[in-house]
């Protein structure tokens, strides 16, 4: 039997294994997938086992996107451009980083008919995340881009890679069309300091956490009279490609798949 996981810090919210065991079982593949929580000294561990055939493949989520990457041989094109991997394969007698973020960012956007063409986009988080989230938007055609990050040193290293957005003063919060939440603040029902209830209504806020159904960053959205989507689309999407990569099938998204995350 294959093995498979996703690794993080925190883990416990994560659906991964509910969805990857419900494709292997649909498509009758022989494999199981878990969640392992993990440091960060315990990496190359993780990458060894995958390389000795131990496990077929990992998920990688918070905080572990960037740190993940000294400890493997390449990197494909997308992972490189943002530097940012969420998907470990071994491929020959290498171990690839491979990022399915951006994929499922913008599939999850095209899901819902957004159109993000020359609107204003808000990031808040300067994460693992962001790099997919801000290369998703430039492909779909969004010229103006903002992030804003506590710590703006992270925020400025994101810039280094993509010049053209422009960063914020955390505190500061541009006019926008669409926010996105790229920060793991609401996993735990926690709140934003930011307050956007001063700008009024009619915008899209979008949040990339799924579990919680309804972080209170959405709530708070909804309440003033904003569309509001969660992570779920995108989830589902980026673990959609990540198991192509494993087991070159395409599993099916249908209504019972997304049934069974909510």
């Amino acid at each position: 039997m294959k093995k498979f996981c996703v690794i993080g810090n925190p883990i416990d919210h994560s659906l991964s294994p509910k969805l990857h065991n419900f494709w292997f079982k649909r498509n009758k593949i022989n494999a199981i997938y878990e969640k392992k929580l993990l440091k960060k000294d315990e990496i190359p561990e993780l990458v060894g086992s995958l390389r000795k055939a131990e496990i077929s493949g990992v998920n990688v989520t918070v905080p572990f996107k960037n740190t993940v990457i000294p400890f493997l041989d390449d990197l494909s094109l997308e992972a490189k451009k943002t530097n940012s991997v969420n998907t470990l394969c071994k491929e020959g007698d290498k171990i690839i980083g491979h990022n399915t973020d951006i994929a499922g960012f913008e599939l999850a956007i095209r899901y819902i008919n957004y159109d993000v063409k020359r609107k204003k986009a808000f990031i808040i988080g300067a994460g693992g995340v962001s790099p997919s989230i801000i290369f998703a938007l430039k492909n779909m055609g969004c010229e103006d881009i903002s992030l804003t990050n506590r710590t703006l040193e992270n925020a400025e290293k994101i810039k280094e890679i993509f010049k053209e957005i422009k960063i914020e003063r955390w505190g500061n919060i541009p006019e926008f069309d669409i926010v996105i939440n790229a920060t793991s603040v609401g996993l735990k029902n926690e709140n934003f300091i930011l307050d956007f209830k001063k700008l009024g209504n009619n915008r899209f806020f979008y949040d990339v956490i799924y579990n919680p159904n309804e972080t209170n960053f959405l709530k708070n959205a909804k309440q003033s009279g904003n569309k509001i989507e969660n992570g779920r689309m995108m989830f589902i999407y980026q673990a959609h490609q990540s198991f192509a990569l494993w087991n070159k099938v395409l599993p099916k998204i249908d209504e019972e798949t997304i049934e069974i995350l909510k």
